[in-house]
C-alpha cells in the first residue's frame, strides 16, 4: 500500500510537520521488525513519523483483508483500510499503551466495516421501496448472472463463501473472521470487540453452525 494517503487531509497535515532526522528514525526506517508494537506507538505520540509508518505497513495487509472479508469489494476494502489507519492516527495520542495496539486498531477497523455494511443494507432497503412503489417489485436487486470466467470452480466456492459470510450477522461474521482469518484468541476477540468471552464463543459456534449449513444448501 502506497503511503502516499498518508499525506493528504489531516493526517498529512500533522504527519508532514518537519521533523528532525535521527538516530532512532533511522533505526526505525532500517530496521522497523526490531521495534515492538509498543516502543512505535511510544514513538509516534512523541511525533516520530515513520513509527507510526511502520505500523502502517505492519498491519495493512491484515487490514485489508479484513475489510475485504466485510465488503467483497477491492477498492471499498482499501478505501476502509486507510480510513482505519488515519482514525488511528488522529486519536493515537488518546490510546492508552496498557492496551494492545492491534485489538485497539481492529476495533476501529471492524466498527468502520460494521457502519458500511450498515450503510449499505439501508441503502438496499431504500432502492428496495422505490421500485416496490415503482412496481417493479424485486426485479433490480437479484443477484448478476455468471459471467464465463466465474465459471471456474474455485472462483465459484470464493463466491459462495462470500455470500455466505455476508449472509452472517455482524457480530457472527466479525468473530468469525477475527479468529479464523486473523487468528485472534477468543480472549483477543473479546477485547476488540468489548464482550465478554463467552459471548465470543457463542457467536463463533452460531456462525460456523450457519455457515456449514449455507454452505451444504449451495452444493
Amino acid at each position: 500500500m502506497d503511503d502516499r494517503w498518508l499525506q493528504q487531509g489531516e493526517a498529512g497535515r500533522i504527519l508532514s510537520l518537519r521533523h528532525n532526522e535521527d538516530p532512532t528514525r533511522a533505526m526505525i526506517t532500517s530496521r522497523p521488525a526490531e521495534f515492538g508494537d509498543d516502543e512505535l506507538v511510544a514513538l509516534a505520540q512523541q511525533g516520530q513519523r515513520q513509527a507510526f509508518e511502520s505500523l502502517v505497513e505492519r498491519y495493512k495487509h491484515k487490514a485489508y483483508r479484513i475489510a475485504f472479508d466485510f465488503t467483497r469489494d477491492r477498492e471499498e476494502a482499501k478505501d476502509l483500510s486507510q480510513e482505519a489507519f488515519l482514525n488511528a492516527f488522529r486519536h493515537l495520542g488518546s490510546f492508552d499503551r496498557r492496551a494492545k495496539f492491534y485489538t485497539w486498531f481492529y476495533r476501529i477497523l471492524v466498527n468502520l466495516c460494521i457502519d458500511y455494511r450498515r450503510r449499505k443494507t439501508r441503502i438496499r432497503m431504500e432502492s428496495l421501496d422505490e421500485r416496490t412503489e415503482q412496481g417493479k417489485g424485486t426485479d433490480g436487486i437479484a443477484d448478476p448472472a455468471p459471467s464465463a470466467d466465474q465459471q471456474a470452480i474455485s472462483r465459484q466456492m470464493s463466491e459462495r463463501i462470500g455470500a455466505a459470510l455476508a449472509a452472517l450477522p455482524a457480530k457472527q461474521r466479525t468473530t468469525f473472521l477475527l479468529k479464523n482469518h486473523e487468528g485472534l484468541s477468543i480472549r483477543e476477540i473479546a477485547e476488540v470487540m468489548k464482550a465478554a468471552e463467552g459471548t465470543v464463543k457463542s457467536h463463533l459456534h452460531r456462525a460456523v453452525t450457519a455457515l456449514k449449513q449455507r454452505l451444504a444448501e449451495l452444493t
